[in-house]
């Protein structure tokens, strides 16, 4: 009922950038914290970056002052520019929101299908 699509992840190089972006879509009466997490093969998946209704941004320790992230609460978008990229930043980014289908209804979690960022040279 409720979709999440991200896109913009590909092959950079160290220091370079990639802006990801997630569109939510669907029967949404209400989106309150949206996020960005990441995960590598045989570790468990860790937040990246969120950031609330209000636009109250939080960042993991390993990414703060080089990742920003951002949203549009009209288009229902939330972005994530990625700066000053490392090898360590590797890893498939999901994009995550908590959302209310209706008035009555709780809040539930969905998430996107993923997209990939490698950082190589």
């Amino acid at each position: 009922q409720v979709q999440l699509v991200e896109s913009g992840g590909g092959l950079v190089q160290p220091g370079g950038s990639l802006r990801l972006s997630c569109a939510a879509s669907g029967s949404i009466f209400s989106m309150s914290a949206m996020g960005w997490y990441r995960q590598v093969p045989g570790k468990q998946r860790e937040l990246v970056a969120s950031i609330t209704s209000g636009g109250v941004a939080k960042y993991a320790d390993s990414v703060k002052g080089r990742f920003t992230i951002s949203r549009d609460n009209a288009k229902k978008t939330v972005n994530l520019q990625m700066n000053s990229l490392k090898p360590e930043d590797t890893a498939v980014y999901y994009c995550n929101a908590l959302v209310k289908v209706g008035l009555l209804k709780p809040v539930d979690d969905y998430w996107g299908q993923g997209t990939q960022v490698t950082v190589s040279s």
